[in-house]
């Protein structure tokens, strides 16, 4: 059986051929507005459960060979659970979404339960000498991880629009759980911030003399509004250096269109862990660490938790509150019977 392809039913003509297994989801995911990378993982999980089965149809499996896969990659290739539980929430999509299959044993799978760990945490000091050891735009999106408490896609999908220079605050627009919120924008990368204004206008009306110039808008609004990708207001403020095929076809046209993605997370984290290694750093330091380390400080600082719960866009304060573990020196505030010899 083709890895890809849906089974016909007995005595359909073979013309016209059915979509493809993994087309159809592909398709229902971008009806449903799934974001691009949500997009890959689910169709490769779904793609890695089938040749596991040695490319069985999934309507030929149920529970037992769901399962049978989740304790390969726990047991077998020892992933961490969120993975485990990514690679259960593509495969359930497949089944209830795409194939339409709501049998009880879809809700007997059993969900991998993710281990609580406490967070990676810089000191000022040591962000400062990480951020020494970085430069160009990598360096600069850095500080901005740091200064906001972003995650990595949210700046990178940053659009000129969403930066309130008179305001000092930052829009982040379809966050994590596709909600908007508001954060701070630090002084002092007002100016560092202008200057990459200035950089990406100058790519922008250099890809404008080309006939280019059209960047990917979320939804239909590149319908709605026909021009709007080429205005200046919806550009990335981190643009890549290098132009690529859009592997989305254009809403309009249904072209693959030539377009000026933004700067690539694999570069970022690239960079982060090279100046880690430069400034000899022990901890293992990511992009993400930087926005353990903004919640972490603003609560040394005094803040009020709340604050920075809206600040870092979480939806219950719980998962904030896993920060104030360095509120308490040495180890919760106990002092060592060592210490009172």
């Amino acid at each position: 059986m083709d890895v890809s392809s849906s089974l016909p039913p007995d005595g359909a003509a073979a013309p016209p051929r059915p979509p493809k297994l993994l087309e159809r989801m592909r398709t229902h995911l971008r009806t449903r507005h799934y974001s691009y990378r949500t997009e890959q993982a689910y169709l490769d999980w779904v793609r890695r459960f089938i040749l596991y089965h040695n490319k069985r149809h999934p309507q030929e499996m149920s529970a037992r060979e769901v399962e049978a896969f989740l304790s390969h990659l726990a047991v077998d290739r020892q992933v961490s659970a969120s993975t485990q539980n990514q690679a259960k929430a593509a495969i359930l999509y497949l089944y209830r979404q795409v194939l339409g299959v709501e049998l009880a044993w879809l809700d007997e799978v059993v969900q991998a339960k993710r281990p609580r760990r406490l967070p990676v945490v810089l000191t000022p000091a040591e962000v400062r000498l990480l951020l020494t050891h970085m430069d160009g735009t990598t360096g600069l999106i850095a500080q901005l991880l740091y200064g906001t408490g972003m995650r990595l896609m949210e700046a990178l999908r940053l659009r000129v629009k969403d930066v309130e220079f008179a305001r000092r605050e930052i829009v982040i627009r379809e966050g994590k759980g596709d909600k908007d919120r508001v954060t701070v924008l630090p002084e002092n990368l007002m100016q560092p911030l202008r200057a990459q204004l200035h950089k990406a206008r100058a790519l922008h009306e250099k890809d404008l003399e080309a006939g280019l110039g059209r960047v990917n808008l979320p939804h239909a609004l590149a319908v709605k509004y026909p021009n709007a990708d080429q205005a200046w207001a919806w550009q990335w403020v981190f643009p890549s250096p290098v132009r690529g095929v859009d592997p989305r076809p254009d809403a309009r046209t249904g072209e693959h269109l030539e377009r000026r993605h933004h700067v690539y997370p694999e570069s970022v984290q690239r960079a982060v862990r090279e100046a880690a290694k430069r400034a000899q750093m022990v901890k293992p330091v990511s992009p993400h660490v930087l926005r353990h380390s903004f919640a972490t400080h603003l609560l040394q600082s005094g803040y009020d938790i709340r604050t920075v719960q809206e600040l870092l866009g979480h939806a219950d304060v719980s998962t904030t509150a896993i920060y104030t573990h360095v509120l308490n020196k040495g180890g919760r505030g106990v002092l060592s019977p060592l210490d009172a010899l």
